[in-house]
Formats: C-alpha cells, sequence, structure tokens
C-alpha cells in the first residue's frame, strides 16, 4: 500500500524532538510495516483544531497532494482523536493511523509467542474501545418518539461496547494465567540460582545483536524498528565460567501508547527481576541523550528502582558508526565512568570490557556446598529451608545431611545464628 507520513509539528516549547528527526522515525516505523512510503513532510500546526487538527486549507492541501501521490494510507505522528480521524478520512478518502495506531499494529504483525499475541490483542481492544465514535457517531443523535429512549445508533454503540469489554475481559483472563506460568517460571530459575541480567533500550540500538554476540544464538537482529518484540533467554558463561541468563526484551521508544506499556508489563517483568540491567544505546544517533532519557522514564513507569537504575550499566554501542575523532570522545568518557562501555556488536570492539563490567557488578557468586545438622537443630534447619537454600536432604543416623546452595552473606547469616 502506498503511504505517507505526516508529522505535526506543534511548536511545544517542552518537546524533546527536532521535528524532521522525528518525522525520520516515524518513516522508519512505517516502513516496519512494511508499506510503500512515497511521501512525508512536517506540517506546522500553530493552533489545532477539535475537529481536524489541521487548518481548513492545510486539510485541502494535503488532500490534493495526497491524490497526486495515489496515497491509500496516511500515518499521522502524533496523537489523532476519534473525531480528527473520521474527519480526515473522510475528507482525505484515504485509511488512517496515528502514532498509538502505528504502532499497535507493528506489534500485531511482529508478536509470536502467546503472552505476545495476547498482549497485542489486549491493547488492540482497548485502543479500539475509546474509537468506537469512528463508526457509529453518524447515528448517535437518533431518537426514539419519545426522546428518552436510545435510537438504533445509541444501542449500537452499546452493543459494541459490551462485545469489546467481554473480549478484554476473556484476553485479561488468558493473559492472567500465561503470567501465572511465567511467574512460575522465574520461581524455578531463582532455584537453580543464575543472576539474571537484561538488556534494555531504545528500540534499534543493537540490543539483539549485542545478544546474539554474547550468546551465539540468533534471535532476529535487523536494522529496524521493533525487530524484538518477545523476550529471550539464554545461559551464558561469564570469562570466569561463572553462569548468568541473559534476557533479550523489546526496545522502548518515545511516546510508547500508555495501552502498550500496561499490555506489556508482564514481559518487561523480567526486567524487574534482573540481578543487573545493561542499557544499550545507539550513540551515533543525533538524539542518543533524548532517547536514554525516554527509556529511564519507561523504567520508572514499569516499577524499576532508582538504585536499580543507579546501578545500571550503560553499554554505549554502534562506536564503528562514528567517525574517528567522535568515537574517541566516546571511549575518553566512557573510561571516566566506572558504569560506561564502548562497544560495537558489530565488530566486537569492547565485548570483553562488557563482559569484565558485568562480573564486577553482578552479586555475589552461588557456592554449592554440604552441611551436617543433629536432629537438634531444626532452628537452624527451618531457617535454610526458609531461605530457599536446601537443594537436597538426607536424614542420617544422627541428624540431616543437606545439599545447600548460597552465597557468601547468607552462609555468613547462618552460620551466625
Amino acid at each position: 500500500m502506498r503511504c505517507c507520513v505526516i508529522h505535526p509539528d506543534l511548536g511545544e516549547k517542552d518537546q524533546r524532538r527536532l521535528p524532521a528527526l522525528a518525522l525520520e522515525e516515524a518513516v522508519n516505523l512505517a516502513e516496519a510495516l512494511d508499506v510503500d512510503v512515497v511521501c512525508s513532510d512536517v506540517v506546522r500546526v500553530s493552533k489545532p483544531r477539535a475537529g481536524t487538527l489541521f487548518g481548513t486549507g492545510k486539510v485541502d492541501e494535503i488532500r490534493d497532494w495526497l491524490a497526486a501521490e495515489e496515497v491509500g494510507l496516511v500515518i499521522v505522528d502524533g496523537k489523532v482523536t476519534p473525531i480528527q480521524q473520521r474527519n480526515l478520512e473522510k475528507a482525505w478518502d484515504v485509511k488512517l493511523l496515528d502514532r498509538t495506531g502505528l504502532i499497535l499494529e507493528i506489534f500485531s504483525d511482529r508478536a509470536a509467542t502467546r503472552e505476545g499475541v495476547l498482549q497485542v490483542d489486549l491493547a488492540h481492544l482497548t485502543y479500539q474501545k475509546s474509537r468506537l465514535v469512528r463508526s457509529w457517531t453518524h447515528l448517535e443523535r437518533q431518537r426514539g418518539g419519545l426522546g428518552f429512549i436510545g435510537g438504533p445508533g445509541e444501542t449500537q454503540i452499546e452493543s459494541d461496547r459490551r462485545a469489546l469489554a467481554e473480549q478484554i475481559h476473556r484476553i485479561r483472563k488468558q493473559l492472567s494465567k500465561v503470567v501465572k506460568t511465567r511467574a512460575l517460571h522465574r520461581a524455578a530459575r531463582k532455584k537453580v540460582p543464575y543472576p539474571i541480567v537484561a538488556l534494555v533500550g531504545y528500540t534499534n540500538a543493537g540490543k539483539s545483536t549485542i545478544f546474539n554476540r554474547m550468546t551465539g544464538a540468533n534471535v532476529m537482529a535487523k536494522d529496524m524498528l521493533f525487530a524484538t518484540l518477545d523476550p529471550t533467554m539464554r545461559a551464558i558463561e561469564l570469562p570466569s565460567e561463572r553462569k548468568v541468563i541473559l534476557s533479550d526484551t523489546v526496545g522502548f521508544i518515545s511516546d510508547l501508547p500508555t495501552q502498550l506499556v500496561a499490555a506489556f508489563r508482564a514481559t518487561l517483568e523480567e526486567v524487574l527481576d534482573a540481578d543487573l540491567i545493561l542499557h544499550v544505546r545507539d550513540i551515533s544517533h543525533p538524539e542518543t541523550t533524548e532517547q536514554a532519557r525516554d527509556v529511564t522514564d519507561i523504567l520508572s513507569e514499569i516499577g524499576i528502582s532508582e538504585k536499580a537504575q543507579e546501578n545500571m550499566i550503560e553499554v554505549l554501542n554502534k562506536i564503528d558508526n562514528l567517525p574517528e575523532a567522535e568515537a574517541d570522545a566516546w571511549r575518553i568518557t566512557a573510561a571516566r565512568e566506572p558504569l560506561k562501555v564502548v562497544t560495537s556488536a558489530i565488530t566486537g570492539e569492547g565485548i570483553d570490557d562488557l563482559y569484565a563490567l558485568i562480573e564486577e557488578n553482578l552479586a555475589e557468586p552461588v557456592l554449592d556446598e554440604e552441611i551436617d545438622l543433629t536432629f537438634a537443630q531444626g532452628k537452624e534447619r527451618a531457617w535454610l529451608y526458609a531461605h530457599n537454600a536446601v537443594l537436597e536432604e538426607a536424614q542420617t543416623d544422627t541428624g540431616y545431611h543437606l545439599d545447600v546452595r548460597w552465597n557468601s552473606r547468607t552462609k555468613q547469616q547462618f552460620f551466625a545464628l
């Protein structure tokens, strides 16, 4: 389908992004949906109109432009109300998606796991529920003869809302089961306590390429927004032979639809449980600082504590895309910061330094040991079970022989009882 992308520049003083770069990102999002982007432009909006967003003259101008380009889909990179969407589709005779709708379409296209599909369906239905006005506004004013009995338009809207509410309820029930299963998996991993290291970052920052280099896996890694939607986990061995679990997660983006933040919270719980977070940044992007701020905002929104964010390792990726002088400046910056490392997932530069930083900043290593307790040491035995330290237990003539797994701090606490 031939598509046109429009970024409305509202001239807001607190906007983080330059309109031209915001448009470029929107075009990349559209291309991730596999449409043929034939035109794009930044459109200045001095005063947003409640009914059409753009002024009357601009609406007519864009209509002629779209007709000349034979466009069937328009993507407006911003928030478009249901009324505005209906009016613009009618004026331009095209299908229209706003930024939220576009991201939802991409997620629908890419989600692969059952949890991912359910989460996207939930987000889609929540979005659609707010947009019923598009289909039925022309019937809303129809009334029965007495003036207070709803006519067919009102009936149809209520019917649709009820159907959507039932679907949302059904999906939430299904999703809660999947979330419980994931919680059981997390609990099982804690009993085989390899530390979890989670990769987070702005979409297309290179997380999956780093994940593949570190794990030898073949996770989809393309120069494309939202190439990874479903979480992937692999066990890796650090140079010290210590094992950790590395988790690749969905990329973040500015103005992420609130429906998706809520819907994907279960997926991002892998980050909540992580022992260490690696924030992968594309330092070759002109707005890398703004992207980093978007990531930390979303991390705060899903419940990552300030302390966890302070201990986060910044992986300054794509150094190979920079001119040598600029790359050297980043290397000097990273050398001065204990939690920063410069990398190239393509060439492998800095990956060994990243391993060393992970090793240095992870919690204490886990120890597998054997201990013997007498029958009189019931308190100590109960304490070990309460701290999930017991792997196996065998009764002896004098008490219990226990295989335990703990770190040095837990061991010290036990012998201080």
